[in-house]
């Protein structure tokens, strides 16, 4: 497994020099390999999209879920120019709208609410690259120790800064936003019933995190919601820092869950087939409720 890894890794610093226009269709053959082979998250994603937008029918959800995994696999072959591209070409290639510097002329510590788009490291890279705040963020360990290491390296390679493994106390993130620094959170996942609650989701209850309200309203953060999106034909990336919400957080942590939860969806529509179909956002059940997949 470890040397299989590392082969991986090779390839991805090879790939890296590669022009962008010449890497993204190769990365978009990748996910149509991806979604021939990938079963049981093919059926997920097309699952996730008859919940989520039952206004298409059969064969238009088909074709969303073809176009997700062209962009799966365009972001996977990608993180080569995360990894290992040079800081002028990264600037070069992704195009910042809105106040990304708002964090490091705040008094108020800022939270980064950035949902699962398939551009979402490239929003991380943005965040380090274009502003001079210090950013902490959470992230999933993996199993496999290099492309653990790979993972943190290649979040970390811009600036100081730290990502905490998920399953570690919360203790150390806190502290380091209490010293002013950002938080890159990523609010949208399934991560089980604890600390959650069953907010709506495109209608559907989906175990949502109360933590961002909660940690925002505790820790007196400004919530400033980033979306990123990758451009079609290689042109490179789009991240957009929007306006700072003025409603949230409130003192009911589930009506915020709820508005973010309707914000996400909002942006869904905007972009639908770079979004993470393939996550089982809907594993976690209420008691007595029958899953879904």
């Amino acid at each position: 497994m470890t040397l299989g890894s590392r082969a991986l890794l090779a390839v991805l610093w090879l790939l890296h020099w590669l022009p962008l226009p010449l890497l993204a269709p190769l990365g978009s053959g990748v996910g149509a390999l991806l979604h021939a082979c990938a079963r049981s998250r093919r059926e997920i994603a097309l699952r996730n999209v008859e919940l989520c937008l039952p206004e298409l029918d059969g064969p238009q959800r088909r074709a969303l879920v073809r176009q997700h995994f062209h962009w799966l696999g365009r972001s996977i072959l990608e993180r080569a120019l995360l990894f290992y591209a040079s800081t002028d070409r990264l600037k070069r290639l992704i195009h910042v709208e809105g106040d990304v510097t708002l964090a490091e002329r705040s008094e108020r510590p800022v939270m980064w609410l950035v949902p699962h788009f398939m551009g979402l490291d490239v929003a991380g890279a943005a965040t380090q690259l274009f502003q001079k705040q210090q950013v902490a963020s959470i992230y999933q360990e993996q199993s496999n120790p290099v492309m653990d290491e790979a993972i943190r390296r290649g979040r970390l390679r811009f600036r100081q800064g730290e990502v905490f493994p998920r399953s570690d106390s919360a203790k150390p993130l806190i502290r380091a936003i209490r010293k002013g620094w950002a938080f890159f959170n990523l609010p949208d996942m399934d991560f089980g019933a604890r600390d959650a609650a069953f907010v709506p989701f495109f209608g559907v209850p989906a175990a949502t995190l109360l933590a961002p309200s909660r940690m925002a309203r505790a820790l007196d953060m400004v919530v400033q919601p980033v979306v990123a999106e990758m451009l079609p034909g290689g042109r490179g990336y789009r991240v957009r820092f929007l306006d700072p919400w003025t409603h949230f957080p409130s003192d009911d942590a589930l009506v915020d869950t709820a508005a973010m939860n309707r914000w996400i969806e909002s942006e869904i529509r905007r972009n639908p087939a770079q979004y993470l179909w393939v996550h089982k956002r809907f594993k976690t059940r209420p008691p007595g409720e029958a899953a879904l997949y």
